[in-house]
């Protein structure tokens, strides 16, 4: 096993802001190079959460800020089987409602009356294993209310629906299943997903200008009744 801070093994991957590297006995290195997030604590909630029978990949202690050591998880992401057409966009935006309630049902860490928010839940942040769907990436997760939760999802898939990305065509049915029946969805946490979204310094300009037309197509989705009055 490798000691933090030194070389890890293979490139297995890259994001925006992490590496992620092999490492023996079928676990990985997720290195972030950005500093944006807090290693330990994220594997600490990672913990409470399989703890609770929520399928994340399992994870070693560690006061690391910059490397979490996790469970290697072999199967394609969802956006992958989506490219690949193993997987229709209208299954992946029911797991993803799926997986925001299975979510949701687990106590937060330090309130219980709070809920565990992944705050990040979109088709490339789910591993489809022989086990079923993993989530994964939890750098932004905290507790509170789950309204802001299903707000951050659904604007990430409609920054998408509404963008000139190949992907924009499976992004919309997908959206339209993931709020296909009622959520906690409320405008005001629309409104706090959107204002978040447009402070992630990992956000281009020509994102940044999709998420007025985003919020537009969230709000067509939820209809009268939809979503609660969270004035």
């Amino acid at each position: 096993m490798t000691t933090m801070g030194e070389a890890p093994g293979p490139l297995l991957g890259s994001g925006r802001t992490a590496d992620v590297y092999a490492l023996d006995d079928g676990w990985v290195l997720r290195r972030d190079r950005q500093g944006y997030g807090d290693a330990a604590a994220e594997g600490a909630v990672m913990a409470h959460l399989r703890g609770h029978g929520y399928p994340v990949p399992a994870v070693r202690p560690s006061a690391s800020r910059t490397d979490l050591v996790m469970e290697r998880l072999d199967g394609p992401t969802m956006l992958r089987a989506c490219v690949a057409g193993t997987l229709g966009p209208e299954q992946a935006g029911r797991t993803l409602a799926d997986l925001l309630r299975a979510l949701h049902a687990v106590p937060g860490r330090s309130d219980p009356a709070a809920r565990v928010l992944h705050l990040d839940l979109h088709p490339d942040n789910v591993v489809l294993t022989a086990d079923g769907p993993r989530v994964i990436d939890w750098t932004n997760t905290e507790e509170g209310d789950p309204a802001l939760d299903w707000s951050t999802s659904a604007v990430i898939l409609a920054q998408v629906a509404v963008s000139p990305h190949p992907l924009a065509a499976p992004a919309h049915p997908m959206l339209a299943a993931l709020l296909a029946d009622p959520t906690p969805l409320t405008e005001a946490a629309l409104a706090e997903a959107l204002r978040r979204r447009a402070a992630n310094p990992t956000m281009s300009a020509e994102e940044v200008e999709l998420l007025g037309a985003a919020g537009e197509l969230v709000r067509s989705f939820l209809g009268a009744g939809r979503a609660r009055d969270g004035a």
